[in-house]
């Protein structure tokens, strides 16, 4: 699969998923712009060995994806998107009656409304050229639940929706919208967690993946950045031409339980 000539937008992709997806799209030949809010040598340095490596044009673009104004200046001043990958997301672990209000709405924004604001501003671009791929990150969150994640379980199930909606405004023509729902995928943060974990539970390594972080996913093995990665490039293909307004679990068989 060559997607050479192409442009890719990632939001929120100067590490884990969204980096893993830029990888592989990069691998793949599309020209890629990175995203997130911060704006340090060392995103522009990332961008510039991603184009080393890959032998495409990489950027890096700063952009605060809680502000639709921001999102919307993104796809502008990328100068031209073939694929969207809205990845940008945070979180929030609380009861709701103690959730502060400031989280949900910034949750929301970024989760969710940058979603929406990056879509808007892209389709145009997409239909005059003719070929476009929106994908949104959503998360196994955006078709089950979990106590205490309301703002993010909310927002996932939000991009599942916009996600239908955005496919069916674009259905007679050549652009797909689809909705991919990892797990728990392993990345950096995620990496980090786990000598906590294996010192509040006092557990080895192995077992704390299993029977604690992994105690939801049946495989009882981490999703990786790169399939997350390699199924966008899928959904990129000819192949994926009739895929639209769906969901893709890469969850170990966590939503068929």
């Amino acid at each position: 699969m060559s997607l050479a000539g192409k442009s890719a937008i990632i939001t929120g992709s100067n590490s884990g998923i969204g980096l893993g997806i830029a990888r592989e799209l990069a691998r793949a030949g599309a020209n890629i712009v990175l995203n997130s809010f911060s704006d340090a040598p060392e995103d522009h340095a990332l961008a510039a060995s991603l184009a080393d490596e890959f032998n495409v044009d990489a950027r890096y673009i700063q952009a605060d994806m809680s502000r639709g104004e921001d999102c919307r200046a993104l796809i502008r001043k990328a100068g031209g998107c073939d694929v969207l990958v809205n990845n940008a997301g945070i979180q929030h672990v609380a009861p709701i009656e103690r959730f502060p209000a400031d989280m949900w709405d910034r949750i929301i924004a970024i989760n969710l409304g940058s979603c929406f604001h990056t879509t808007a501003a892209a389709l145009p671009g997409m239909r005059e050229s003719g070929w476009g791929r929106v994908i949104n990150i959503s998360s196994a969150h955006g078709l089950t639940a979990s106590p205490f994640k309301s703002a993010y379980v909310a927002a996932k199930h939000g991009v599942v929706g916009l996600t239908k909606t955005t496919a069916l405004e674009t259905a007679q023509e050549p652009i797909t919208c689809n909705a991919i729902c990892p797990g728990y995928v392993l990345t950096p943060l995620v990496e980090a967690q786990i000598p906590e974990q294996m010192k509040t539970h006092g557990l080895d390594r192995e077992t704390v993946i299993r029977e604690v972080m992994l105690e939801r996913q049946p495989s009882r093995e981490f999703a990786t950045t790169e399939q997350i990665g390699e199924t966008v490039v899928f959904l990129c293909s000819p192949a994926a031409q009739q895929i639209t307004g769906t969901t893709i679990s890469i969850d170990g068989g966590w939503t068929a339980l």
